[in-house]
């Protein structure tokens, strides 16, 4: 049982000073004389009225209680939850190589990256998530996990040099598919993120695709970068300088690898547009959730207030019958 406002149930509080109340009137309101022996009256037996006179007062203040109850509303709750929750696996192949500094996306490539990828992961709290990072090589950042404050943490941490330079997409993308070849969930999806064209490795991007493929996993390809020339930190002889860089995506080998796996391709050239590409693969790869809640709730005031009017009736009746007083 519960009460809908249970805050009134305070109201009881004012018992006490009404208990008070009577005492202290009924002490003053008692007659008294002397008598040279109480011998007299031993003999006599106290009727039940005697034992009884305070039923009145007692009646009153269980109706008062009730009443108090009943405007707090008692109520009878049922509940009932059953929930379906689905969650898809997701791994994030991110490109970290050294042409990922350029500064065509604020600060530069990488962190914008690192910084949308976390917001997606933020808003995926059923997803088994892994991130894996490339660039001449490639390993496993951070393996499947649900433990999202984790994976937040090791996103957090990537930097440029963290491996050797170059641009390895399929192997990278080969490294993701191996994190997921196992899984059972029904939707298993890698998310890569380039801007280059493939340059190292011993895999070709489109064999990574056929092996995505076969293990029905779905590769969304990014190319981040604008179009045409991008300012990009270069070694020169006199310190690190801004230089203009010609950008270079393999867009048609990523469409190829998107195409091939049921995924698709996009192209992000600015921040805004990095966000927006997000956020169209957040919607695209909705989790299946299916919650039916059902909660009943039954007043159970109407006893309370029954029993608070019989008891009024009791108290009236026997004030002025079996258990009137005259002043």
């Amino acid at each position: 049982m519960q009460f809908a406002s249970p805050t009134y149930l305070y109201l009881l509080l004012i018992l006490a000073p009404l208990i008070a109340w009577y005492i202290i009137r009924l002490s003053k309101t008692q007659a008294s004389f002397r008598l040279a022996s109480t011998n007299a009256f031993n003999s006599k037996n106290r009727g039940a009225r005697t034992y009884l006179r305070h039923l009145p007062f007692v009646l009153r203040m269980v109706s008062i209680a009730l009443i108090i109850v009943v405007i707090a509303r008692p109520q009878a709750v049922d509940s009932w939850e059953e929930s379906e929750t689905q969650g898809i696996d997701i791994v994030l192949a991110l490109d970290v190589s050294g042409s990922m500094l350029a500064q065509d996306l604020q600060p530069n490539r990488l962190e914008a990256a690192k910084k949308v990828a976390a917001e997606f992961i933020t808003n995926r709290k059923n997803d088994n998530i892994g991130l894996v990072i490339f660039a001449g090589e490639s390993f496993t950042q951070c393996p499947m996990t649900t433990d999202h404050k984790v994976l937040l943490n090791l996103l957090d941490g990537i930097d440029f040099g963290l491996i050797e330079d170059g641009t390895a997409i399929g192997l990278g993308l080969a490294n993701a598919v191996n994190r997921l070849k196992d899984s059972e969930s029904k939707s298993k999806v890698v998310i890569l993120l380039t801007d280059g064209s493939n340059n190292r490795g011993q895999i070709a991007p489109l064999t990574a695709a056929d092996l995505a493929h076969s293990y029905g996993i779905r590769v969304y390809t990014i190319g981040a970068g604008t179009k045409g020339v991008a300012p990009t930190p270069v070694q020169t002889p006199f310190g690190m300088r801004l230089q203009n860089m010609p950008v270079d995506i393999d867009e048609k080998t990523l469409t190829e690898i998107a195409s091939l796996t049921g995924g698709k391709y996009f192209r992000a050239v600015d921040n805004e547009s990095l966000r927006d590409i997000y956020d169209e693969i957040d919607k695209l790869e909705k989790y299946l959730i299916s919650v039916q809640n059902v909660t009943r709730k039954q007043e159970l005031f109407l006893p309370f207030a029954l029993l608070a009017l019989a008891l009024i009736l009791a108290e009236l009746i026997l004030r002025r019958t079996w258990l009137r007083s005259i002043p």
